[in-house]
């Protein structure tokens, strides 16, 4: 089959292309920036690539028409500008509007449960959505889950961020709600399955896990199985800004997908039954096995998706090949180069740079300036990264974005997504002579912007000075 896919660079759809490709269908990837969309070359026999953004019709015009089936995977929820259930709304008449057009039979789209009277501002978009997309030529699978448990996805993160961080944890009443958790295992099982199934054509399904938990039941679940003791103080009088807060400082979410994370934890969640298990033979997974799954690919370095890598500023809209030159006029920049002896362990430890590896030099600074990030509204250090030993074009890396990680040029090239007056890039280049030459380039916006940069110059005197030595001569730490 021919198959769309949309929000190709999100958890979901990372999780869903190798599975589709395994099958055999060739993919329609669709995605706002190409730069952002790292691919298996073994894929390149089944996918197309193409450049739309479904907020604006004009570059719809790249999607074929003679498509079977679509995946509609796009959600706004994390956005820090503008109206998330305006955007969702727009992009699915849009959506509707072209595949409307197309010899599409069928689109699948992944909402949220959403059974409870009182929803929040969250899920009543995704029900909108459900609703807009009804209304196409073609017909619709609606798939509806809650919490959903894996490596690297926000659910599995926040809530492995609160038990590791926290031996004691004074919480909000939410965490006293019910919800019924789902492994992506099984969500991939279950859109996979319906795939040009007539059965499933204009009909919708909960689709969760065996097990109903309270979120306070999933953290002590999780410390268990992590072999933490951990206790949970349940206070009534923190308000939904404060436990929004609360997320975002302990956690490694932005605050705008913290506020829609409480609003949406306030209501239960809780699938309704249907027969689509039987169905597609689909044998659930519990709570606690998912846990233990997403700690194997943890282990493995097999992490093949994070929600981190698909939250970006604003600063990234209009897309990564505006940033791929760095600037020279108008710019400051610290350039330092070192000998390399062993250039094959210097590139080795610059792909391993950021995360719990650290920048080889003044860690704690490092972090005090992510904690001043994170006060001013900005990523901090808290998304760390998404594999030890990998990167590529796309990845979120603490405060920064990998714009290039090109091992056979031996460069890296950092984008900083930490709120700056002005725009600043990090680059790492091993070149034939074998010289590693690391260069921080600084944008100024304004007067502000060039008193930040002389105002942080005796900082990064001793600690670009020293990350480069770390990372040329490791035998001398």
């Amino acid at each position: 089959m021919k198959i769309l896919l949309t929000g190709v660079t999100g958890y979901i759809a990372k999780r869903l292309l190798p599975v589709l490709i395994e099958n055999k269908h060739q993919v329609v990837c669709c995605v706002r920036d190409k730069n952002r969309f790292f691919y298996n070359k073994d894929f390149e026999p089944y996918i197309t690539v193409i450049e739309v953004d479904f907020l604006k019709k004009e570059t719809l015009t790249h999607i074929p028409a003679d498509i079977d089936v679509a995946f509609y995977l796009i959600h706004s929820m994390s956005t820090e500008h503008g109206d998330f259930e305006n955007m969702e709304k727009v992009c699915a008449n849009n959506f509707k509007a072209i595949i409307s057009d197309t010899t599409a039979r069928q689109v699948i789209y992944l909402g949220g449960i959403s059974n409870s009277d009182h929803l929040s501002k969250h899920l009543k978009s995704r029900q909108n959505v459900a609703s807009i997309l009804a209304t196409g030529s073609y017909a619709l699978t609606t798939l509806k889950a809650g919490i959903i448990v894996g490596s690297g996805s926000g659910s599995f993160e926040i809530i492995r961020d609160l038990v590791e961080k926290l031996p004691v944890m004074v919480t909000p009443k939410w965490l006293k709600t019910k919800c019924q958790p789902i492994a992506i295992r099984n969500v991939i099982e279950f859109l996979v399955g319906v795939i040009g199934k007539p059965e499933t054509y204009d009909k919708s399904y909960d689709i969760a896990g065996p097990d109903i938990l309270t979120y306070k039941e999933m953290l002590l679940h999780y410390a268990r199985i992590r072999g933490l003791k951990r206790r949970i103080l349940i206070v009534p009088v923190m308000t939904p800004k404060l436990s929004s807060y609360w997320l975002y400082f302990v956690t490694s979410t932005s605050y705008p997908l913290a506020r829609n994370l409480v609003n949406s934890m306030k209501v239960e969640v809780i699938a309704q039954p249907n027969n689509l298990r039987e169905l597609l033979a689909v044998a659930l997974l519990d709570y606690d096995t998912s846990i233990r799954l997403a700690f194997e690919k943890i282990e493995q370095n097999n992490v093949l998706s994070s929600w981190k890598d698909a939250q970006t500023s604003a600063i990234l809209n209009s897309g990564m090949s505006t940033l791929l030159e760095v600037p020279v006029f108008g710019c400051f920049r610290d350039i330092r180069t070192a000998k390399l002896k062993k250039p094959e362990v210097a590139l080795a430890r610059i792909w391993a740079i950021g995360g719990q590896t650290g920048w080889y030099y003044g860690n704690w600074l490092w972090k005090i300036r992510g904690f001043m990030d994170q006060l001013a509204g900005g990523v901090g250090m808290r998304r760390g990264r998404k594999s030890t030993i990998d990167l590529y074009a796309g990845d979120a890396l603490d405060f920064w974005r990998v714009l290039v990680a090109d091992k056979e040029a031996k460069r890296l090239l950092l984008y900083a997504e930490m709120k700056l007056p002005g725009e600043a890039w990090l680059e790492f280049k091993i070149n034939e002579q074998d010289q590693l030459i690391q260069t921080a380039t600084f944008r100024p916006l304004g007067i502000s912007g060039r008193l930040y940069w002389y105002s942080v110059l005796p900082f990064h005197g001793f600690i670009f000075s020293g990350m480069i030595q770390r990372i040329a001569n490791p035998d001398k730490i």
